[in-house]
């Protein structure tokens, strides 16, 4: 058990794993239906993995971004989502990809696409009744050249079609107004952020807007101002909760964890059927007197941990929907 304890302490990738399994509950009150905690958790743990950089950030800017994307919905595998260092702390980086998904998964929208335009294609742009695109990229042959502006289409299931163009100056005074304008995503991932930006000002015009609002609202790429307090509150992992967690992993009270039963070994507590139910039901509520009043019904069924991990759960999914 010592070695296992002094391990932990030694290798911050594994403490950071525990944390991952210990915040179980809150990922399920964040996640949508389709995303399994499971495989949500797994795919953050591979990321973390992949980037060492991830590892020597500011663990609450790291857990604080893990949640954000769990709150989209989106995977943190390098395609729907990434986990981007900025300076000393994580951010939540939604890819293009993520935030198409999102729009099709919406159910309004039939076709939706976003793309740059470089210097050696062929574009032309219409207005008017009928706004239209033709783009025609350079040959594989050829150099594209260099980002000449972004574009992003959609077809809506009546048939309507809308289309955004913003051309490099317009892009890059999005970019001037952002935090991370020097340096992070903007330096080393441009057209990614061209792509949302065009597609951020498509989607005020689709159905589900709102939705979307609030994806590109977490995105901490696109920040161009620091966050109220009142926002923070929704997305970042309260301190005392963040290092309890890790002082347990990481054996700060070991003599306590020697003194339990053997068979335990320190693994994470098992969720009880009860817990696993009353989650469920969290995961569902739509208002914040629901979940109130859930927990207050379902604590005296529950042993004391699973009193605090049911708490947990909750606190996560109010600030969930205290930020719908």
């Amino acid at each position: 058990m010592a070695t296992q304890i002094a391990e932990r302490r030694e290798n911050p990738v594994a403490v950071i794993r525990q944390t991952l399994h210990q915040m179980a509950p809150e990922f399920k009150a964040a996640l949508p239906a389709h995303v399994s905690v499971e495989k949500f958790t797994r795919v953050a743990q591979t990321a973390i993995q992949n980037n060492p950089d991830l590892v020597q950030v500011d663990r609450r800017s790291l857990f604080g971004a893990i949640v954000r994307l769990a709150q989209d919905g989106l995977l943190p595998d390098g395609r729907e989502a990434a986990i981007v260092k900025f300076n000393d702390k994580a951010q939540a980086m939604p890819m293009i990809a993520g935030i198409l998904k999102k729009v099709r998964q919406s159910g309004e929208v039939a076709y939706v696409s976003a793309q740059i335009v470089y210097t050696n294609d062929r574009f032309k742009w219409t207005l008017g009744f009928d706004e239209s695109v033709d783009h025609e990229p350079a040959p594989l042959d050829q150099e594209p050249g260099e980002p000449l502006a972004a574009y992003a289409v959609a077809v809506l299931k009546d048939g309507s079609r809308l289309l955004e163009v913003m051309r490099k100056s317009e892009i890059e005074k999005v970019r001037s107004v952002s935090r991370a304008k020097a340096n992070g995503p903007w330096v080393t991932w441009w057209g990614e952020m061209a792509r949302k930006t065009v597609m951020r000002r498509l989607s005020k015009r689709l159905p589900m807007s709102s939705d979307l609002d609030d994806a590109f609202e977490r995105d901490e790429t696109l920040a161009s101002e620091p966050r109220s307090a009142e926002s923070a509150a929704v997305i970042e992992i309260p301190r005392g909760r963040l290092e309890q967690l890790e002082q347990q992993i990481a054996g700060h009270d070991a003599d306590e964890q020697l003194g339990r039963d053997d068979t335990n070994h320190g693994e994470p507590h098992a969720t009880s059927d009860q817990l696993a139910m009353a989650l469920e039901h969290i995961a569902r509520k739509t208002k914040i007197e629901d979940v109130q009043n859930l927990v207050k019904d379902w604590l005296t069924e529950l042993d004391p941990q699973d009193q605090e991990r049911l708490k947990d759960a909750a606190a996560a999914r109010i600030m969930a929907l205290q930020a719908a």
